[in-house]
């Protein structure tokens, strides 16, 4: 497969904007304190890469008050919305269209490289690293959300997501993953922590509409490239749906949060 962008039809549809506010709401709270602990200056450059709809690189232009955020994507449509979105924070905060592959970008740019939901659902993580590692400064860092749907526990349900992943040439589970190419790249002080998405911590209804969202978007490719029709692929989601909902369940979702420095 030769396509570099294989969920692009699932990243334009509108259940993506509805699956970025509900992760960021949801992820949010608990990723800041580890941004933190990065120990940042107020005043520098971040880009944001696979910004989306700027739910995340507006949250940074917030916590770095006098930083310089460069959010870029390839889906028009959502930097148009993430330009409407967050007027009040530009002209610190600007979106263009560029892709994570090759973002013509200068080496050694940005103090805090940020990559957040995307290298799960492309080929070739290791080239988008490489790439990311690249436009980083010496002592810089990178910040990255691998999701890994390895780690999502749920009450036992029959959908098994390595099935889209192989058909699609994408890893589902670069969560676990993501350190060795840091490693191999040889970037330093490689840490994996992680965000607990859970019914304990998160609100049912907030949680329960990333995974809607994610229905929405997604139960037709997976019957496409899965051994799963279209309906065993819409309960599959259903099922997680309602194990958030019921009162008396429990369902976590282990979110990585994968950072290193820039030798």
């Amino acid at each position: 497969m030769k396509d570099l962008n294989p969920h692009k039809e699932q990243m334009a549809d509108e259940s993506m904007v509805r699956t970025l506010d509900a992760q960021a709401s949801a992820i949010w709270p608990q990723e800041s304190e580890l941004v933190r602990r990065y120990g940042l200056r107020d005043d520098i450059r971040i880009l944001d890469a696979g910004c989306g709809t700027g739910e995340g690189a507006s949250r940074f232009a917030e916590m770095f008050r006098r930083s310089s955020v460069l959010g870029v994507d390839i889906i028009d449509a959502h930097l148009e919305l993430a330009r409407a979105r967050y007027t009040a924070l530009a002209p610190r905060l600007t979106f263009e269209h560029r892709s994570i592959f090759e973002l013509g970008l200068p080496d050694r740019a940005f103090d805090l490289t940020v990559c957040r939901h995307v290298i799960h659902s492309i080929p070739h993580p290791d080239r988008v690293l490489a790439e990311l590692a690249r436009v980083t400064r010496p002592g810089g860092r990178l910040h990255l959300i691998p999701e890994d749907y390895g780690m999502l526990h749920f009450q036992r349900g029959a959908l098994d997501p390595r099935d889209f992943g192989e058909a699609t040439e994408t890893d589902l589970y670069i969560g676990r993953n993501a350190y060795g190419i840091l490693a191999r790249l040889g970037l330093a002080e490689i840490k994996v922590d992680y965000v607990v998405v859970d019914t304990l911590r998160v609100p049912r209804e907030t949680f329960a509409a990333i995974l809607e969202a994610w229905r929405d978007g997604y139960v037709d490719p997976v019957a496409e490239y899965s051994r799963f029709t279209r309906e065993q692929a819409t309960a599959y989601f259903d099922h997680m749906i309602a194990n958030i909902r019921d009162p008396y369940g429990y369902a976590a979702w282990m979110v990585p949060v994968v950072s290193a420095r820039v030798s």
